[in-house]
């Protein structure tokens, strides 16, 4: 491939192990199954923007302005807000105030501080007489957001509850009914909060916390209750989907990518399962004042191993908690881990969201091979949120016999380990996984025929085209016939990266792919203040190459195919559909006549003296602006 078009070359990704079908060179064949996938990728493009246009046409609640009743809020706060949560709190509060409905999702590695978000979002909404509802996918998270909700909260005119499990059947039919008479400001729960006896006087937020967690039907649900719904989503890795929509702008983004002050990474070590690793590990925490989660995600084997786990370490003070023990019982081990009556806590994933309980500061993970990246990581994250060093060991069977896919999600934890790795996982998974289901409907078949990046690349070009062109509504129309022109230029100068300037292959690949990427002018003037920053003064060779991408994006807006240089001569050929009409290329003819000539198969031939490399560009833009 010429350079400029490396961009055009990425890795095969299809998802699943089967080898790609090739297409013979010269045939038909790539071009209708790339046919076929733009036709695919148009209608889940053309879904996702109605959706993206329902949600601007429908006007939601524009909340008031922050008051003085919101700067006392501002000011309990005990901590420094970081620079990330600033930022999340001015957008959410931006959303807020104006009338088109909010669909934010808030992306925060674990214990940056999302909560804080959610819980200034909330005062907001129920300062202006509206009710909230945060769902959240355990109950014992449910318990402890009200808990903190109500700490944060004392004092202020808002009343909170919660609904599930935990609840008696009496008290959940009271807390209906105060809902129903808006009684209730806040209400925080699980699934249950989604059931059709719960009615609410006037929802005018809908927080969702950790959203990949919930079933197909609860998103359902979701869907129904989001319309004319100021929506808010938090969480620690978002699934690649619901990243991918963010990054495709059918949701809007925030990232809280600053840790606290103080706060240390989770050292992690990957090791081969071993009671000898169990007990050094537990034994180092206890020796330190400190508390351990023990993760085994197997409930009939879980009892076996707290009885070993005793025998190993006769000192600790052991609890087994998992989500099939009843409500009450399990709320009690929880409540007794926290006051640290307990200070071993073996237990299943129950413990993988929110929970914050700064003095556990090692957990073990069995099995880790089994889990996904996203889980891992939430468990990870329940440890360290104080400014002790906290440990993770992940245990595996044998660290030889591993998947392939087990080997690069432990090493993305691995890689990924400082604070604020969430949100670069969360790409890693894209890569690992790749989409999937975008929008739930199973998309793989259509990724396998091109590869995820081409997959990607085109809905993300055609949701672009189609925001462009307003073609909202579902059903009329079609994928674009003529796809994007990719100008091929020939001209005779040096455009290329030279070794002694970025000595790395791997260094001066990704060089190129930059280089071939930039979509705008701006973007190429940055890209070179970047590369003297770290490379030095640009090569004339490389200087030529920034110059040829630049040509070509104006090319593309004339929708010229080639430029190619014949001796002492510039040769133009238009695509059919160029917007340089038929008298402007005429008239240019009938200026130049010594110089310029339209030939029978409509290329425009220009005669240029043999020039230096600088001049050459400059005589083609001259052409192009005579045109354009």
């Amino acid at each position: 491939m010429p350079v400029d078009r490396i961009n055009t070359i990425s890795k095969y990704n299809g998802l699943t192990d089967k080898a790609p079908v090739l297409s013979r060179l010269g045939s038909k064949a790539w071009s209708i199954t790339k046919q076929k996938v733009q036709e695919a990728v148009w209608k889940v493009a053309q879904h996702l923007l109605t959706l993206y246009a329902r949600r601007k046409v429908i006007t939601g609640t524009a909340f008031s302005r922050p008051d003085a009743l919101f700067q006392e809020l501002e000011e309990s706060f005990a901590y420094d807000e970081t620079p990330g949560q600033i930022k999340a709190i001015t957008e959410v509060m931006h959303d807020l105030t104006t009338e088109q409905c909010m669909d934010r999702l808030v992306c925060g590695d674990v214990g940056f501080g999302k909560t804080e978000v959610a819980i200034r979002a909330a005062f907001k909404v129920a300062a202006d007489g509206y009710q909230v509802a945060i769902l959240v996918p355990t109950t014992v998270l449910a318990e402890q957001h009200v808990a903190t909700f109500k700490e944060r909260l004392q004092g202020f005119p808002v009343t909170i509850d919660c609904l599930n499990r935990f609840r008696s059947s009496a008290e959940q039919r009271q807390i209906l009914k105060d809902l129903a008479a808006g009684k209730i400001d806040i209400i925080i729960g699980t699934h249950r909060l989604l059931s059709k006896d719960v009615v609410f006087k006037r929802l005018g937020l809908l927080i969702i916390d950790e959203e990949h967690r919930f079933g197909v039907t609860h998103k359902e649900r979701l869907k129904m209750l989001r319309t004319g719904i100021d929506v808010l989503t938090l969480t620690a890795t978002p699934i690649p989907r619901t990243l991918q929509m963010s990054l495709l702008g059918v949701r809007d983004l925030s990232v809280i990518n600053t840790p606290p002050v103080n706060r240390q990474s989770v050292k992690t070590f990957i090791a081969k399962y071993s009671e000898l690793v169990i007990k050094e590990a537990i034994v180092r925490e206890l020796q330190r004042g400190g508390q351990v989660f023990l993760v085994h995600n197997r409930v009939h084997s879980i009892h076996d191993l707290a009885f070993k786990v005793q025998k190993l370490v006769p000192e600790a003070k052991i609890a087994v908690a998992h989500g099939q023990m009843p409500g009450k019982n399990l709320e009690e081990i929880m409540v007794s881990f926290v006051r640290k009556e307990v200070n071993v806590l073996i237990c299943t994933t129950i413990i993988e969201s929110g929970l914050d309980i700064p003095n556990a500061n090692t957990i073990i993970i069995n099995r880790a091979d089994r889990m996904g990246l996203a889980e891992i990581y939430q468990l990870r994250g329940r440890v360290g949120r104080s400014k002790e060093q906290a440990y993770a060991y992940l245990l595996v069977p044998s660290l030889e016999l591993l998947s392939k896919d087990a080997k690069q999600r432990l090493r993305a934890l691995m890689d990924y380990n400082e604070l604020g790795g969430g949100f670069k996982l969360a790409l890693s998974d894209l890569q690992i996984r790749g989409g999937g289901n975008i929008l739930g409907e199973s998309q793989s078949g259509t990724i396998a025929a091109v590869g995820y990046d081409l997959y990607l690349d085109l809905l993300q070009r055609t949701v672009e085209d189609l925001k462009r062109h307003g073609e909202f509504g579902e059903g009329g129309g079609g994928p674009a016939e003529s796809a994007e022109i990719d100008p091929e230029i020939n001209l005779k100068v040096s455009a290329f990266i030279p070794e002694e300037y970025i000595p790395d292959l791997d260094q001066r690949y990704i060089a190129y792919r930059r280089i071939a990427s930039v979509a705008s002018e701006l973007e190429a003037v940055d890209l070179q203040e970047e590369f003297v920053d770290r490379y030095g003064h640009l090569p004339p060779a490389t200087m030529n190459l920034f110059n040829v991408v630049t040509l070509k994006l104006e090319l593309k807006k004339l929708k010229i195919s080639k430029l190619e240089e014949a001796p002492s001569a510039l040769v133009i050929s238009f695509a059919n559909n160029t917007p340089a009409s038929p008298e402007r290329i005429l008239l240019y003819v009938e200026h130049h006549k010594k110089t310029a000539r339209l030939t029978p198969d409509s290329r425009l031939v220009v005669k240029v003296p043999t020039a230096s490399t600088e001049s050459i560009f400059d005589t083609v833009r001259k052409i192009l602006r005579s045109l354009g």
